[in-house]
């Protein structure tokens, strides 16, 4: 009997670690069958990427489909769908929206929705003196306490030029992190 193959969001959120979207995406895409769901923010940093041609669901079409008391209403159909969720990068903004509770766009509401009989890791990505500030550490407890996984960031020399720990891990950690799931 065939293996049926995983669903897995891959939630991108506006950081410049979103440049790396589609390298993540062919890798998990081998195993898996991937949506992509897409902040605003990120929405800037995908159109950079030269031949991305994957579909990108974003909060344009969250409430699309919605026109009247029965209708399909995105963010919760979404996540029956998915086996997976999982979020990389997983900027500080999302981060504390995600941990307040806040759900005010699609990935956010995905969250706020989520089965968590079902996993979800997520992959941060931010500036050094942003991963370093007192906030991130309360809101990764908060969040790893309702069981969320985390993948953290590595240090390296980020895109703004400063060095140090903050930058998203690899997509093959990444990937290999997922598939284990």
């Amino acid at each position: 009997m065939a293996k049926t193959k995983k669903k897995i969001i891959l939630g991108v959120t506006g950081s410049v670690a979103a440049i790396k979207t589609l390298e993540l995406y062919e890798l998990i895409s081998k195993w898996a069958e991937v949506k992509i769901v897409a902040t605003e923010a990120a929405l800037h940093f995908l159109q950079t990427i030269p031949k991305f041609k994957v579909p990108v669901i974003s909060d344009k079409q969250e409430w699309h489909q919605w026109e009247k008391k029965g209708d399909a209403v995105l963010h919760i159909e979404l996540k029956k769908w998915a086996d997976i969720l999982l979020i990389a990068p997983l900027s500080a903004n999302t981060l504390a929206k995600i941990s307040n509770g806040q759900c005010d766009n699609l990935l956010t509401s995905i969250c706020r929705a989520w089965d968590f009989n079902k996993p979800i890791l997520v992959a941060p990505a931010m500036n050094t003196f942003m991963w370093q500030h007192p906030i991130t550490k309360t809101q990764l407890k908060i969040i790893k306490k309702w069981g969320y996984q985390v993948k953290p960031p590595i240090s390296k020399v980020l895109a703004c030029g400063d060095e140090g720990l903050g930058a998203m891990a690899e997509p093959t950690t990444i990937n290999n992190a997922i598939k284990k799931l």
